[in-house]
């Protein structure tokens, strides 16, 4: 079956999907039971011994203590509608964040119960951190999530449960520039996907620090030119993926800022939720399956 024609809400050129990570507070640590502890990406410095970072960890509550304030006031200066990709128990331990998404503009998705591996999960223990991150974020925001993101890597059962526990939509995919159907192991039903992007992720700055701002924000105003050209005759969305110990410092926000600027000087551009892309695709964008 082809997949029909559709567009974009009020016939948006472009849908523009801002992604916040808060990841802070959950990630890896010797502290929180772990074997391993969070490597010093700004650094290059991953540790060998099982040691607690304590460094390492005052480096990722930056992101809570400061960079959240910087993003949140660029998003409310030009009005920025996003996704915040939440792992639940970092709202938990950062309630002033989780307060600002409460009854507001933003939507939250799943970022997993803590920011750690799930592959590693059996069934049972993976059905068991989606639902407990899910219980979580609705305690701490009033609201339920309906989207999912991975640590990076998932299991062949991750769609399916996310089906069965209410799940609207998952984003653990890169191959595309607009949602797509596509099938779920396990089930006869297939599920939403709203493909993410690496390429314009401030993740590159934190990995290789010679990758500046103003690389970043190139890159990112290149991306916005060629899918807005696009947009003109076909549905595209672009992901701008941002993490609060990443462009939430001083150096580094400006660049945030000036993408900001430029797209609001373009007409036609759809800040939406991921929720929003997935329940209008869902609603208009027909019902093709698309196999990886």
């Amino acid at each position: 079956m082809s997949q029909s024609t559709y567009a974009w809400p009020n016939d948006a050129r472009l849908a523009l999907s801002v992604v916040v990570n808060v990841e802070e507070g959950s990630e890896y640590s010797i502290g929180e039971g772990d074997r391993i502890t969070e490597p010093v990406d700004e650094l290059a410095v991953s540790l060998t011994k099982p040691i607690r970072n304590y460094g390492n960890e005052s480096n990722y509550r930056y992101g809570v203590k400061e960079g959240h304030a910087r993003i949140a006031a660029l998003l409310d200066r030009y009005e920025v509608t996003s996704t915040y990709t939440a792992a639940a128990l970092s709202l938990e331990r950062a309630p002033e964040i989780a307060a600002y998404l409460h009854g507001g503009r933003h939507e939250t998705c799943s970022h997993g119960w803590r920011w750690i591996h799930q592959f590693r999960l059996n069934e049972e223990q993976e059905r068991e951190f989606i639902r407990k991150a899910a219980d979580s974020i609705e305690r701490t925001t009033g609201t339920r999530p309906v989207g999912w993101l991975s640590r990076y890597l998932h299991t062949a059962d991750t769609r399916r449960l996310l089906q069965e526990e209410g799940f609207l939509y998952h984003m653990d995919d890169y191959s595309a520039d607009a949602p797509f159907w596509a099938p779920v192991d396990g089930s006869d039903q297939p599920m939403v996907i709203v493909p993410y992007q690496l390429d314009t992720n401030d993740m590159k700055m934190w990995l290789a620090p010679s990758y500046l701002p103003k690389d970043w924000l190139d890159y990112a105003i290149d991306s916005f030119d060629t899918l807005y050209e696009e947009g003109a005759s076909a549905p595209r969305m672009m992901s701008i993926g941002l993490h609060l110990r990443i462009i939430g410092r001083p150096g580094r926000i400006g660049a945030l800022e000036k993408f900001f600027q430029y797209v609001s000087t373009k007409p036609d551009v759809w800040y939406a939720t991921r929720r929003g892309i997935a329940e209008h695709f869902i609603a208009h964008g027909g019902q093709q399956v698309i196999a990886p």
